[in-house]
Parts: C-alpha cells; structure tokens; sequence
C-alpha cells in the first residue's frame, strides 16, 4: 500500500510515514498542498493521511482537487479541530475519514489499512497466475496450495510481477513500487530479491529474466 503522508508539522508527518513503513506500507512525505498533489500526480496514492491546515493549497482545497479529478485515493482528514461540523465539512470535501488531532497513532494506522482494504482504485484482492495465488488483504501467497512465507521485498516484487499479468517490469520500476525511496537499495539488491524469491517458488521456474528488460512471470 502506497501512503502519503502531508503535513507542515515536519516531524509529526516524518514520524508518521517512518511509523507506516515499519507496518510494512511505502509512505511518502509532503509538507503542503501543492506538494502533495504533485506527487498524486506523478505515482498511484492509495490512501492520503492530509492535514487539513496546510500552508501554500490547504486540505480542502486538495481533496476537493482530488475528487474533481476523480482520483480514486482515498483521503484521511486530519484536523486540529474535532466538532461535528468539521466532520460534515470534511466528508462534504470529499474525504472518507476523519481524526482529530491530537490523536491514537495506532488508531491511525488502524483506519489507514481500513481504507486501503477499500481499494478505492477497484485493484484485485487476490492476484493469481500459474498456480500462484497472492492475497492482499490477508498478505498470504501459495503456490499450488504450498503456502510461501516472503520477506516484505519478495512479496513486493511478486505483487508486482503478478499485477503486470505476464508483461514485463523493469528492475526500475521493481525499485520504485516495492523500494523505500528515502532509502535507495544497493546495485545488486534487485537482483539478489529476485534469485530468493525463485527459490522460495520452486520448480518448475516461473520468472523469466528478459534481459535488457526485466522480468516477467
């Protein structure tokens, strides 16, 4: 699950995204409005935790930019100010939840996966190819009925190969979708990834190496 997380509050928005990362989700960082519509514009959001007093495009106008777009990420308003109608405004604007700060930082990753188990983009739950079944929501992969366990990365580079159903994906873009951007992989880690995760799937092999390319499954 790709986060993104804006907020002015540098630190509040850093610990937050480092928080999620640790749950396992790809979080980003954005510290005002036009920012973080900059980056929904330039990779898939799927769930925005957005501050609702923002300063250069403040939240409201970013989710009611969202939404005339018809972007499909789903927005987690966050307020300073918690009544009732701040919440009928928030949800006026467009947003699908709301908390009020100051607040629980596991309620907060609680309706983070919440929203993400909503799939706002209508992408798969399960995705399966060649007797390989990979679940979403549960984070389970099979391979003919033999349960796998994955590190985050093989499970993310399988995610990958399995959503591009037999097309390839470059190693870049394997960085990209699965990779920590604040922490850039080494040269080989891609690599190296790619070799445990056949392993793990065994016989008979199923990603193929195009070379110049990628890889596919």
């Amino acid at each position: 699950m790709h986060v993104l997380v804006v907020d002015d509050e540098r630190e509040l928005a850093d610990m937050i995204a480092e928080g999620l990362r640790g749950e396992g989700m790809d979080a980003d960082t954005a510290y005002d409005g036009a920012r973080a519509l900059e980056l929904a514009a330039t990779r898939p959001v799927d769930v925005m935790v957005l501050d609702r007093d923002l300063p250069v495009l403040s939240g409201d106008a970013v989710c009611r930019s969202l939404r005339a777009q018809g972007s499909p990420v789903r927005v987690l308003m966050l307020t300073a100010a918690g009544t009732v109608a701040d919440l009928v405004d928030g949800f006026a604007l467009g947003a699908d939840d709301y908390l009020a700060k100051p607040f629980s930082y596991l309620e907060l990753v609680s309706r983070v996966q919440a929203l993400g188990r909503r799939g706002g983009s209508g992408a798969p739950t399960v995705l399966e190819r060649h007797g390989v079944r990979l679940d979403t929501t549960r984070r389970i992969v099979e391979r003919d009925g033999r349960p796998l366990r994955l590190t985050l990365k093989e499970y993310g580079v399988l995610e990958a190969l399995l959503a591009a159903d037999g097309g390839v994906v470059s190693p870049q873009a394997l960085i990209e979708q699965v990779w920590d951007p604040h922490q850039p992989p080494s040269g080989t880690a891609v690599k190296v990834t790619v070799h445990q995760l056949r392993r793990k799937l065994g016989d008979p092999p199923l990603i193929e190496t195009v070379p110049k390319f990628g890889y596919r499954l």
